[in-house]
């Protein structure tokens, strides 16, 4: 981040509320504002426990404003997301009290430090699709004792997003039918994305009980459901996989 200010801001900013979605049950669609920091592979010990002693001064200084979960991937990606409902939520100085109470010195020279673990950082926007998301017992990113991730990239051209569209839709329709209990969330790609993207991001325990419920899933759908899947894909432009976790040791509420 190009400014002390700026870090803090965005930190909070790119915070995540997991009760927020439960309280807007009518709501189909919720736009969240994503930071992601490539970390250094050299320097992931020395940002973790920078962000670690961010939190600890949450703690100490019993900030109520700030809230954040942290997801991190295989490829040294740590992603902030934080639910906005318009461009105005970003200019909430919501970490203000922190600076007064921590001290805007000691602030900071701890964001200094985390500066220096990355020389890459994104900012973007995506919106969670409840419509295209399969999750009969409701929607719930953080499902408890699943912190492992699968985070599939579906990219589409604009002359085929419709049709991919209606196809993610019968791949739900067709999970449902089937009684699947590989449940999944759907994100849209939106504002600073690097292309145009379906994002399907799959919770389970483990890599191994991710491994079980595909293999199961693939047995109850069966042909017939391999073929909606395989009818999805002829229309995509590209497919990447990434593999991540949830970080329940990096994460804040005022509840904690």
């Amino acid at each position: 981040m190009k400014t002390k200010f700026k870090d803090l801001l965005i930190i909070v900013l790119l915070s995540f509320l997991p009760f927020s979605l439960m309280a807007q049950e009518s709501k189909t669609t919720q736009s969240f504002w994503v930071h992601e920091d490539v970390v250094k592979p050299g320097m992931i010990a020395e940002y973790e426990a920078t962000c670690k002693e961010l939190i600890s001064n949450l703690k100490k200084h019993s900030i109520e404003e700030a809230a954040f979960i942290v997801t991190n991937t295989t490829d040294n990606r740590y992603l902030y997301v934080s639910p906005v409902e318009n461009m105005a939520d970003l200019d909430k100085p919501v970490f203000a009290s922190l600076s007064e109470k921590m001290g805007k010195e000691a602030m900071g020279a701890l964001f200094n430090r985390m500066d220096k673990c990355y020389d890459v950082e994104h900012d973007y926007i995506i919106t969670l699709d409840m419509n295209l998301s399969y999750q009969p017992g409701g929607i719930n990113q953080t499902p408890e004792g699943e912190d492992y991730r699968k985070f599939h990239y579906l990219y589409v051209t604009p002359a085929n997003r419709a049709k991919v569209k209606e196809k993610m839709m019968a791949v739900k329709n067709m999970f449902a039918s089937k009684g699947s209990k590989m449940h999944y969330r759907v994100y849209r790609s939106g504002f600073g994305t690097r292309g145009e993207f379906y994002m399907v991001a799959v919770a389970a325990k483990d890599e191994v009980d991710y491994a079980q419920k595909a293999m199961a899933n693939d047995q109850l759908i069966g042909e017939d459901g391999n073929k909606v899947m395989w009818d999805l894909f002829a229309d995509l432009l590209s497919y990447e996989e990434y593999t991540g976790r949830m970080r329940p040791d990096m994460a804040f509420s005022p509840m904690n």
